[in-house]
C-alpha cells in the first residue's frame, strides 16, 4: 500500500515529556485529514524480564501514577541519549531488581498505540544474574517479587499484573524460552 503523503506538522503541544502533532495527510485515494499524535523523544524504552534461574522471573510493583495504584509488572526504563538498548536493560535491572545479566537478549520491539503514538519498547530477555545494585530515580524502594513460570497463568489472572508491555513480554518469554 502506498503511505499518505504529509503535508504538514506542527507541534500544537509541550510538556516535559510530551510534545503533541498535528499532521496533515492525503491519502492515495485523495481523501485528506489531520491526526494528533504523541511525538517520539528520546532513544526509546527497554522492559526487561529477568530470570533468576531456569524457573524464576523477577516482578517489581512499584506506582503507576497514570492509574494511580501500585503496578505488578517488569522493570523497565528509558534509554537514555547515547546509551545502546542492552546497556540500558542491564542498568534498569541493576537499579530496579538489584541484579545485573551476563546473557541479554532482545526479543521484540513493540508500539504502544501505534495509531496515534510513535514510542517504541525493546522487550529484553534477561539471564544468567548476578547480584549488583546500583541506584536508580526511583522515589521509593521497590518490592522485587520472584514467580515461577509455572505458575504464569496466576500471574496473567493477578488483579495488579495489567499493563500490556508486561503481559506482551511474559507471553514473548514463554514462547522464546520453548
Amino acid at each position: 500500500m502506498k503511505k499518505p503523503t504529509i503535508h504538514q506538522k506542527e507541534v500544537v503541544a509541550s510538556s516535559r515529556l510530551f510534545a503533541i502533532e498535528a499532521v496533515d495527510l492525503e491519502f492515495s485515494n485523495g481523501e485528506k485529514r489531520q491526526y494528533e499524535r504523541l511525538v517520539r523523544r528520546g532513544q526509546g524504552a527497554v522492559l526487561i524480564v529477568p530470570m533468576l534461574d531456569n524457573d524464576t522471573l523477577l516482578l517489581i510493583r512499584e506506582y503507576a501514577v497514570g492509574t494511580e495504584n501500585y503496578e505488578l509488572g517488569f522493570p523497565k526504563g528509558k534509554v537514555e541519549a547515547g546509551e545502546d538498548v542492552l546497556a540500558a536493560a542491564n542498568r534498569e535491572i541493576m537499579e530496579e531488581v538489584g541484579y545485573e545479566s551476563a546473557n541479554l537478549t532482545i526479543m521484540k520491539e513493540l508500539s504502544l498505540a501505534p495509531g496515534y503514538m510513535g514510542h517504541i519498547t525493546t522487550i529484553v530477555l534477561a539471564q544468567d544474574l548476578t547480584a549488583h545494585r546500583v541506584p536508580g530515580d526511583e522515589p521509593e524502594e521497590l518490592d522485587v517479587i520472584e514467580w515461577k513460570l509455572d505458575d504464569i497463568d496466576q500471574l496473567i489472572m493477578h488483579d495488579d499484573f495489567c499493563e500490556g508491555r508486561s503481559v506482551a513480554a511474559l507471553l514473548y518469554t514463554k514462547l522464546f524460552l520453548k
